[in-house]
Order: structure tokens, then sequence, then C-alpha cells
């Protein structure tokens, strides 16, 4: 979760892993209190409620998130390339997140909207905002390889749609089975749903 300077940012990087390790309806305000370090006073003086935090740790998330994104979908990246690369960042990272926690995560946003989807109506449309952000880098790197001839995809906006459904669903399958196997093929799987001639050759992610 990287290292925290203050007690704001402590709290922010506590209910993170909490939640994304156990569950948002478990976490109680003591347990974001005891794992960051700060005192139940100072949790009231930064945020009023433990809605009000995740919100605000989902947003500091995303921003550092991004830039990342925005490297492996820059455009002078040829499109198919970009989704590629995506798929073996998604890889690595829950590599490295199962080597620190023992288990597989998948997907936060996707673990905790479907638990306080009908519950937690500003946490959840956090959510859905930076879903729809992250699903855009998908759309502009159809948009482009249909430009480019590569792919049929005259509708980029739907397409990106059922490809982020594809890898968040074998992001579930990951969490649930505990298992990184689950994304080995997420290129070939990207590649045949696309319909691009690439998926004949692409290698499984290791």
């Amino acid at each position: 979760m990287g290292r925290c300077s203050d007690a704001k940012q402590r709290l922010t990087c506590a209910i993170l892993e909490l939640i994304w390790t156990g569950s948002y309806g478990r976490t109680t305000i003591d347990q974001i209190c005891e794992k960051s370090g700060v005192k139940k006073g100072s949790f009231y003086y930064f945020f009023k409620s433990k809605s009000e935090l995740a919100v605000a740790a989902l947003e500091e998330s995303w921003n550092t998130r991004r830039p990342e994104l925005d490297a492996l979908f820059s455009p002078i990246v040829p499109p198919l390339e970009r989704l590629k690369r995506y798929c073996e960042y998604g890889f690595k990272r829950q590599t490295e997140i199962k080597q620190k926690c023992g288990c597989v995560l998948g997907c936060p946003l996707y673990t905790l909207g479907s638990e306080i989807c009908t519950q937690e109506v500003e946490l959840r449309n956090k959510i859905q905002e930076i879903l729809e952000q992250k699903r855009k880098y998908l759309e502009s790197a159809i948009r482009d390889a249909h430009a480019a001839g590569v792919i049929h995809a005259p509708d980029p906006v739907a397409k990106a749609r059922m490809l982020f459904a594809y890898y968040q669903g074998l992001h579930a399958e990951a969490r649930i089975r505990n298992s990184l196997e689950v994304l080995q093929d997420a290129v070939q799987g990207t590649y045949e749903l696309l319909g691009a001639k690439a998926a004949q050759t692409a290698p499984a992610i290791n």
C-alpha cells in the first residue's frame, strides 16, 4: 500500500487494506484506528464516517494508480500492445499481492462494489466513477485498433464494456479460486473477444 507519512494518509492506507483483505462491513473504525496507529479522535477530525474515509481512500488510490495506466495506454504504443501490457500489469500486480498477503485479492473496486452496492450510495457512486474512467482506457485502445484496421469494432464503447466485464470476471474468479492461473490467458482471451488475428499466437502470461 506504500508508505504513509501522516495520520490522514495512514487512515486511507489502513481502510484500503482492511476492506480488500477482509470486507467493508466487518471493518470497524476501531480496527482502522488500530491498524493506522491513529487515535479515534483524530479519525473524526478528518472524516465524519467510515464511508467518507472509504471514498477518500478510493480517490487517493486512483490518483496514485492513474499515471501507471497513462503509461500503459500511451498513444505512442500500438493499440493491441496496450491491451497486452494491461493484462500483464494486472497479472504482475496480483502476483505481488499474493506474495505479500498469501491470497489473490482480485479487483478491490468490484469486490467492494458488489458488497455495498445496495447500501452505501456515495461509496457506490465513487466506485462507478473510477470504473468508468478505467473503462475509457480500453475504449481508446479499441477505437485506435479499429482505426488501424487490426480489429473490427465500429462501436468501441460497447466493445470496451464487454472487454472490461471479461477482465473483472477473470479477477473475481482468480480471487474465488485463489489462483493466478485464471489470469494467464487474459491476453489470448482479449484478442479473441476483439477478433484480432494476433489471438492465434498470443502467449500465456507468466
